[in-house]
């Protein structure tokens, strides 16, 4: 494959990508998927999935996992109620993270992604040698399955997310950096927090963001790609020089909007392939 292939986040039946026609229609040749809702993850939706792939000629990258009960309403919301940090919905959403990776192995995909949650920034904190070994477990399950585990960026700065990928100390442990989360959650300047962590990069989303008034208090504001505080060519620029080979995978998250969506990761589509140009040549 090319290097640098654009992508979309999709959807099949749950979550905030777009539907595998629209990435077609865009002329997109990769998607993380979604992972779709427990009851439609059977060898016979894998299947019929896999055909609609191979018959639009999309490859699937990454299988993107998430859970009932996860909320980004606010910052205070999703240290509440989201990936495998929250103590009393671990071990099932452990169990599900799990089916979760073995659909994406039935799917033929070699990696597994997800928001861990906040991760305590202290590690003497009681919680966070729990956090390391649910981590550990869920990469253990991957490994088996010959996959890798992706760790969305966000919530995390930095260097408190190298020195927890080290905790864990799993040779299949890697990183998603999404440089708008970054100013979303205010937890750090997207391109020096992409040179720290560059090394586990493996997979990336394009997606801009404005800075809140009080980053770490209250939310960015997420904008069409190109329009925040991202600086997408040096994003791009950063990411050739840490030699990332990798799908760029647009994702814009207003599914309530579905046109608008549309145009906007149309144009998200246009402005990668015209920075590509210029960069690789």
């Amino acid at each position: 494959m090319e290097k640098w292939p654009i992508g979309v986040f999709t959807s099949i039946d749950a979550g905030l990508g777009v539907k595998l026609e629209v990435a077609h229609e865009l002329g997109v040749p990769t998607i993380q998927l979604h992972a779709p809702k427990k009851e439609t993850r059977t060898p016979e939706q894998a299947k019929r999935f896999l055909d609609r792939l191979k018959e639009l000629g999309i490859t699937l990258t990454a299988v993107f996992g998430g859970f009932e009960g996860e909320s980004y309403a606010d910052i205070p919301t999703v240290v509440r109620t989201v990936g495998l940090v929250p103590p009393e919905t671990r071990a099932e959403r452990l169990v599900e993270m799990k089916e979760i990776a073995d659909f994406a192995r039935v799917l033929g995909c070699d990696v597994v992604a997800l928001h861990l949650g906040f991760i305590p920034h202290d590690r003497n904190d009681p919680q966070y040698p729990e956090i390391v070994a649910v981590t550990q477990e869920l990469c253990d399950h991957c490994a088996r399955n010959g996959q890798r585990l992706h760790l969305e960026t966000g919530q995390e700065t930095a260097d408190a997310l190298l020195a927890f990928i080290q905790d864990v100390g799993r040779s299949n442990l890697f990183v998603n950096f999404d440089p708008a989360n970054m100013i979303l959650y205010g937890s750090g300047e997207p391109i020096s927090a992409l040179r720290k962590v560059g090394s586990y990069v493996r997979s990336v989303h394009c997606k801009d963001a404005k800075w809140a008034a009080n980053p770490g208090k209250e939310w960015g504001q997420e904008v069409p790609l190109g329009q925040g505080d991202v600086g997408i060519e040096q994003f791009l620029r950063t990411l050739a020089e840490l030699g990332y080979n990798g799908a760029l995978t647009i994702e814009r998250e207003i599914p309530h909007e579905p046109e608008r969506q549309k145009r906007e990761i149309g144009y998200a589509v246009q402005l990668l392939q015209d920075l590509k140009r210029q960069i690789l040549g």
